[in-house]
């Protein structure tokens, strides 16, 4: 593989997800920006409703430094972006998560705070709190062991739960408390409790969701095992299952229908072919059934919601190889399918041409469904856009 695709394999592993989730974002950043500074990227990992009007968050490098920055930005109702807001603070740094509280927005996130956090690639898990105009106000970061980051956040009243990792930043083993993180933080940013689940070298709880007053946890443990925990909403411990056996990023996303709970993610097969999941559970954590989106490669679901019909929609990515390609070279496209409550397939499609495009979130709004992520131009440039499309999963429209 030559160098530039060993650079853009960087920054897809980076930027697979999450978004997400998560998931193992920004690790390739730092070497990937300082070897080859030409290189744009602006990324869009998460996209919110937020009354009439609409926010994302994300990150860019579009500074001097190249320094990857969080960024929150700003939507009219219809869609295009009015205003745009830099997290500067420290030096690399990515929003993954939001979450709206009446007229503020709630991001969570990483960052590298200190010149030492910037020097041993080390972040701390940040949440921050804007208003509508973009103001912050109040900033918070969190961390237990060398590496950590929030990679999701719900409002319930007036409490922010909030979920991610704290771990060691090297193959170590350590007796410390660490892993899969979930946290409570009241509005004005104070922290009130946390807890940690797992192993402490690469827990992660990659999406949450509360529902009939408890919390449920998605993420993964170790040895590509997805999980799900359940705590009551004082954090203790209720109940979990895993599943053997997802990709490295684990279960990412989850959601409720009537009374079942859908989480999506990958099932692996082999080091070169994974399979898209949405998996079915009781409230209780029960396994139930599950649906899988096969492909020629490595395929994932990264994100899912109910519509109004109330069918499961999912997003991702994945990546066919290519022909003639060496080992570890693919293409990349974005996925998006629908199934019914009992997880029949209703209609799948792929969004893909000469780019490399990946899917990362999605929201279903005014009738259609609007699904977030980036592409990868010629000029070794990463684009956010947005793309519309119909309930039939017919493109509307696309805004870069």
């Amino acid at each position: 593989m030559n160098r530039r695709r060993v650079q853009q394999f960087k920054i897809i592993s980076v930027l697979c997800i999450l978004v997400l989730i998560g998931e193992v974002f920004y690790i390739g950043y730092r070497a990937l920006y300082q070897s080859e500074k030409s290189l744009y990227f602006e990324g869009v990992n998460a996209f919110i409703p937020a009354g009439d009007a609409y926010v994302s968050v994300g990150s860019n490098n579009d500074n001097d430094n190249h320094y990857e920055k969080a960024k929150i930005s700003f939507y009219n109702s219809h869609r295009e972006k009015q205003s745009e807001k830099l997290y500067n603070v420290g030096y690399n740094s990515s929003f993954f998560g939001a979450a709206v509280d009446g007229s503020d927005c709630v991001v969570v996130g990483s960052y590298e705070k200190t010149k030492e956090d910037h020097r041993d690639s080390i972040r701390r898990a940040l949440i921050v709190k804007y208003d509508s105009e973009g103001n912050l106000v109040f900033e918070k970061d969190f961390r237990i062991l060398d590496n950590s980051k929030f990679t999701s956040v719900v409002v319930v009243g007036d409490s922010y739960y909030v979920v991610g990792q704290s771990i060691y930043r090297n193959t170590r083993i350590g007796n410390k408390e660490g892993g899969a993180v979930l946290a409570k933080y009241n509005r004005d940013g104070e922290l009130q409790w946390y807890r940690t689940y797992g192993n402490s070298k690469s827990s992660i709880f990659n999406d949450l969701l509360v529902e009939e007053g408890a919390i449920y946890t998605v993420g993964t443990d170790e040895n590509y095992t997805g999980i799900i925990v359940k705590y009551d909403l004082d954090g203790n411990y209720l109940t979990y299952n895993d599943y053997n056996t997802t990709d490295s990023l684990g279960f990412s996303g989850i959601v409720e229908a009537n009374g079942f709970i859908y989480i999506s993610g990958a099932l692996r097969r082999s080091n070169q072919d994974n399979d898209a999941i949405i998996v079915r559970y009781s409230m209780d954590c029960s396994y139930i059934d599950q649906v899988e989106y096969t492909g020629e490669g490595l395929e994932r679901f990264n994100k899912l919601i109910v519509d109004d019909h109330e069918h499961i929609v999912a997003i991702g990515t994945m990546a066919i190889p290519k022909k003639n390609g060496g080992l570890g070279e693919y293409n990349y496209d974005g996925i998006i399918a629908k199934y019914d409550m009992d997880l029949k397939h209703i209609d799948s499609v792929s969004y893909g041409d000469e780019r490399d495009d990946y899917f990362t979130d999605l929201i279903y709004d005014q009738g259609e469904y609007v699904v977030v992520g980036y592409s990868f131009y010629d000029d070794g440039s990463y684009m956010s856009k947005m793309i519309r499309y119909s309930k039939a999963l017919k493109v509307l429209g696309v805004l870069a």
